[in-house]
């Protein structure tokens, strides 16, 4: 696969490696108990890494149904479930020091990761919860990394309304969504009608949350 994107002038020349977790973290309290921590720039490097973990994910392109028709699910993905070995060090990587730095917090580590590749503006991801198994009924965290160009992570309360909270994430930043997120919240990457380029998100998820 091929895709033009504009990588960032502050960041394009560094050789991937992280910064402390805690480092810049700021975490936003939405109510109903549930909370998100952005740390930005996270992983340095990250337009160096986008191609690196782009090639290394055999990526796949799927199908829903939706009103009785099959469309195309719009982004392309990949998952990998506890125990499986992860594509790129890089993510290990990550996947680990997540671990250290909220064990205390989650009581457990982050053990799988799904991976979406967003090819331009027109690929999204609706409203929702990652409600299957048990984040439907107990806190718990999803720590999303992001490589490649920004895009809009929303927010809202469960059951409808506008857009309560929104943050850009790209070009190596950090998003974790915490206490009870899942349940009380839903969260969505939006179209965009803007010229934007691809963007990866890595979501790693402690043992039966999905």
């Amino acid at each position: 696969m091929s895709f033009a994107w504009q990588a960032s002038l502050l960041d394009q020349h560094d050789e991937p490696h992280f910064g402390g977790v805690a480092d810049g973290l700021e975490r936003i309290h939405l109510g109903l108990g549930a909370w998100v921590d952005v740390r930005p720039g996270w992983l340095t490097g990250a337009d160096a890494a986008f191609d690196e973990v782009r090639a290394a994910i055999p990526w796949q392109a799927d199908t829903r149904v939706m009103w009785d028709n099959v469309v195309a699910v719009p982004r392309l993905t990949a998952f990998y479930q506890t125990g499986m070995p992860l594509p790129h060090p890089l993510l290990t990587q990550a996947r680990d020091r997540l671990s250290a730095h909220y064990r205390d917090e989650l009581g457990e580590p982050f053990t799988s990761a799904g991976c979406c590749l967003y090819r331009d503006g027109r690929d999204s991801v609706a409203w929702h919860g990652d409600t299957i198994g048990r984040g439907s009924t107990h806190d718990t965290m999803v720590a999303i990394l992001s490589l490649g160009s920004a895009r809009m992570l929303t927010f809202r309360p469960r059951g409808g309304g506008q857009t309560a909270y929104r943050v850009a994430l790209g070009h190596g930043d950090l998003a974790v969504m915490g206490g009870s997120c899942q349940r009380t919240w839903e969260h969505a990457i939006p179209k965009t009608a803007k010229p934007v380029g691809p963007r990866i998100s890595i979501q790693f998820r402690p043992r039966g949350v999905r």
